[in-house]
């Protein structure tokens, strides 16, 4: 793809959206520029090689990924449908809920719960 791109003062410039899309340069992000054999490179360069950093597509498989997808949906549906706790402005509050919940449920004295 090319571009022309026009040189404002101080040697400032901007780059298309289109090419910093497809070089994968986003705002912050440093580039280095070298001069070599009568042309300007404009290279990326990250602290941390992005293509390194692990994302869930490269951990799970494809089944592993349908199951924790179809549990994330459940848990959805469940806030959306009001069958939600709290909040609560402490884990001693919480604690304090759930002991009661699990009293209510089995009917007897419930087991401390840490």
């Amino acid at each position: 793809m090319t571009s022309i791109v026009k040189i404002h003062r101080r040697g400032l410039m901007t780059l298309p959206a289109r090419l910093r899309a497809l070089a994968g340069i986003a705002e912050g992000d440093s580039v280095e520029a070298v001069f070599s054999r009568g042309k300007i490179v404009i290279t990326p360069k990250y602290p941390i090689a992005r293509l390194k950093i692990p994302n869930a597509d490269n951990e799970y498989t494809p089944e592993q990924r349908r199951l924790i997808d179809a549990e994330l949906a459940e848990g959805l549906a469940d806030v959306r449908a009001g069958r939600v706790h709290g909040p609560f402005a402490s884990a001693k509050e919480a604690n304090a809920y759930i002991e009661k919940a699990v009293g209510a449920s089995a009917g007897s004295t419930p087991a401390k719960i840490l």
